[in-house]
């Protein structure tokens, strides 16, 4: 098994004006921000980036502004949202290797109405998808969708398709975690999504993990595996029990929504959600900028 480089990735929030309106201006500085901290940047995902409420014409949009502004600089990569068929997967590959990004995610197939595909539907789904683009391509495995992707079938994927360059395994079931680890055997670096896993995920012979945190404290996210590489196990695990409280206090009070809000306060680039998410009361913003200055995030990114 070869050494793989451990690393971790944001996904990036899509900033909106208060008219819904992608924010291009804050969407720019917020990307540069990002790769300042060294972190891996995605963009137009379904959660942290909102990509359910992009038309076609603004997914463009944002992969374009992504490139342009990251290339070169930071490792930029198109997430995009779970796919009902074959076919919207080619046409996001298709947009995605056009705007020129590094990778795409292929997300699980998402049947709709609790429906969860067959082992053979599912091999169909890759084989369609993985057949029709050359782009290096990130397989995800995400539990939201209902099913695991079965290991067998990702492993035929990895022997047949030399383009694939990692897998995202986001579930709870660590028994399926490490199997994708060991389906992997070192060819392709292996995330897990947020933070949860995170140490879990190095201990496994994994690579990192994805994160939305990384929105207000990459340089912190980055840190944790740095330490990693230089077996600072001390200094690690204080930077990931500050990014676990960060993880907690954003989930507890609005996630993205609370994402934006904060760097709104901290007089950062976060804009708007859009529609139909709202933006969190002052309250819970409240409680989220104490969790932020008890943990003294801004000494470690410097703001």
């Amino acid at each position: 098994m070869k050494k793989l480089k451990p690393s971790t990735f944001v996904i990036s929030i899509t900033p909106f004006d208060k008219r819904g309106r992608i924010d291009e201006g804050a969407f720019r500085a917020h990307l540069q921000r990002l790769a300042a901290s060294g972190i891996g940047i995605y963009v137009g995902g379904s959660g942290s980036g909102e990509g359910y409420t992009l038309s076609k014409k603004e997914m463009a949009r944002v992969l374009e502004i992504a490139v342009k502004t990251l290339k070169g600089k930071a490792p930029v990569r198109a997430m995009g949202v779970e796919p009902r068929t074959a076919k919207q997967m080619i046409e996001f590959l298709k947009m995605a290797k056009a705007a020129g990004v590094d990778a795409a995610q292929i997300y699980s197939l998402d049947l709709g109405h609790g429906a969860a595909p067959q082992p053979e539907e599912l091999a169909a789904y890759l084989d369609e998808v993985l057949g029709h683009s050359d782009l290096p391509a990130v397989i995800s495995t995400h539990y939201s969708v209902g099913y695991k992707l079965p290991l067998p079938v990702l492993s035929d994927m990895l022997a047949r398709y030399p383009h694939i360059a990692g897998i995202n395994c986001t579930h709870p079931d660590l028994g399926y975690v490490a199997g994708t680890v060991a389906c992997a055997a070192g060819r392709v670096p292996v995330h897990v999504g947020g933070p949860m896993q995170g140490l879990t995920i190095l201990a496994l012979g994994g690579q990192g993990h994805l994160s939305s945190e990384g929105n207000i404290a990459p340089k912190l996210c980055v840190s944790v595996i740095r330490h990693f590489e230089v077996g600072d196990m001390a200094a690690m695990m204080a930077a990931f029990g500050r990014l676990i409280k960060l993880f907690g206090a954003l989930m507890e009070y609005g996630a993205g929504r609370v994402t934006k809000s904060a760097l709104n306060r901290l007089g950062l680039p976060g804009g708007y959600p859009r529609r139909p998410r709202l933006p969190v009361t002052d309250t819970r913003l409240d409680k989220v900028m104490a969790v932020i200055d008890d943990l003294e995030i801004a000494k470690i990114e410097k703001w």
